[in-house]
């Protein structure tokens, strides 16, 4: 059998999600002290200084399909790391809030864009066997890169005194120049070699070194992928009907996803629990507790996702959230204490990290055909970041402490978050297929029509 390097590449690539929650987190640490150095309007603050990361993200995934399909997975993922090194050096050195917003907006561009193309490369070079395990290797590392950024703001208070927030923006510069370093190594994927560049060649060679017994065979699946999906109709046009049940399934798992309310309780959990007199003195060993818990429970999915599968999975996930976020609701309703309300919070974050969270870059990274499969992890992505935006802007509306319309009833977030899982389970049993164990081609097959 020939030696592989399928791992390898897999994990090089996958970094660029431990940039991506790094980067995400990093920010906390410089929110109260760039308040006191320039002194902007609450709105200034939150629109450009603390939300800039998140439109560059918007705006990475929109268009990121773009260059990754046309120049390829390689070189995309190389120029993300150059983004994620100018972002954090030129955030670390913003000597005003108008160029520190625009480096955070590159540094979201290239979340927005890692997104994209690193599951899709990820997809394309793994076997059908190792394909959820190694595509959720990039979930894994968000997790991860966000755990560290806590750690690291944590070790960088104190450094050095007002300027502290510099350091803990800056020390991202180090491993995304370590990233683009190792990203140069890994092959172009052999897929997107054949569906665009016609380069059998190469593709032989990315074969090999991923360790391919037959790269020939692969070849000609490959070939055969593309030839079917020329024959089943228009190419040129994405939204068209021939792409309706991929592009249907890659928006709802997208849109569930965060009508979860994932985002809105990993930001906004703490302002909710205090506002409503129950929260844990403890606010660090809650928030240990929280990461602890989702890069566990990631880590059982990532076992999970090749053995049982992501239809199985969002199942158990689905189920887990219904549960949980029907327990917070009736804890905030009743005033139940706070082990009662911790413990389902806790489960609610396992609930995702081992469902949700575990399988959306995988399936969507392998649903759509490899001709326009960056196109269509682009929307995918988009999907997902136009809500996490929505869902994060819209939370004060109905939360803050003086004008929320529910600022004293939270419950009824929490209610309406699990109903919602309950379609999200109808949806799972009734519409999602089971793409575990199945190339790339055959999926093909089976969805395009």
């Amino acid at each position: 059998m020939p030696k592989s390097n399928l791992f390898q590449y897999s994990i090089v690539a996958a970094l660029a999600g431990f940039i991506f929650g790094f980067d995400t987190v990093v920010i906390s640490g410089a929110n109260l002290p760039i308040k006191e150095l320039w002194h902007t309007t609450p709105l200034f603050h939150g629109f450009f200084i603390m939300s800039m990361a998140l439109w560059g993200t918007v705006v990475g995934a929109m268009f990121g399909g773009i260059p990754t399909h046309k120049y390829g997975r390689k070189k995309v993922l190389f120029w993300i790391g150059v983004l994620f090194a100018v972002s954090a050096l030129g955030s670390a050195l913003a000597q005003d809030p108008y160029t520190f917003s625009i480096f955070r907006f590159i540094g979201g561009l290239g979340i927005g864009v890692s997104s994209v193309v690193a599951p899709t490369y990820i997809s394309e070079i793994s076997t059908p066997k190792t394909r959820g395990r190694l595509v959720g290797l990039y979930q894994f590392n968000i997790v991860f890169g966000i755990l560290v950024a806590f750690v690291s703001n944590y070790l960088l208070k104190g450094f050095d005194g007002a300027n502290d927030w510099r350091w803990m923006l800056g020390v991202l510069a180090v491993p995304s120049l370590i990233y683009t370093v190792m990203v140069m190594a890994v092959p172009e994927s052999p897929r997107w070699l054949i569906t665009h560049k016609n380069d059998i060649a190469g593709a032989r060679n990315t074969l090999k070194k991923i360790g391919v017994e037959n790269p020939e065979e692969e070849i000609n699946q490959i070939v055969e992928s593309s030839k079917h999906e020329a024959a089943t109709g228009d190419t040129r046009a994405f939204f068209s009907h021939k792409y309706k049940t991929v592009l249907w399934l890659a928006f709802l798992v997208a849109f569930f996803n965060q009508l979860s309310g994932i985002n809105f309780i990993l930001y906004y959990a703490p302002e909710i629990l205090q506002n409503a007199g129950i929260a844990s003195k403890d606010s660090l060993f809650n928030s240990i507790a929280i990461g602890g818990i989702n890069l566990i429970f990631t880590f059982v999915g990532l076992y999970l996702i090749d053995r049982v599968g992501r239809k199985t999975l969002l199942i158990i996930g689905s189920i887990g959230y219904i549960v949980s976020l029907a327990m917070v609701a009736y804890a905030f309703k009743t005033h139940a204490g706070d082990a009662f309300l911790m413990t389902f919070l806790l489960m609610f974050i396992a609930s995702h990290a081992i469902g949700q969270g575990a399988i959306i870059w995988v399936f969507i990274s392998e649903i759509f055909p490899n001709n326009v499969r960056a196109f269509g992890q682009s929307f995918g992505c988009s999907v997902h970041w136009v809500f996490a935006a929505l869902i994060t802007l819209i939370t004060p509306v109905f939360l803050d402490a003086e004008k929320g319309i529910l600022r004293d009833k939270p419950w009824i977030i929490f209610a309406f978050f699990s109903g919602m899982m309950v379609l999200q389970l109808i949806w799972t049993l009734t519409k999602v297929p089971e793409t575990k164990g199945v190339s790339l081609e055959e999926l093909e097959k089976k969805l395009i029509h």
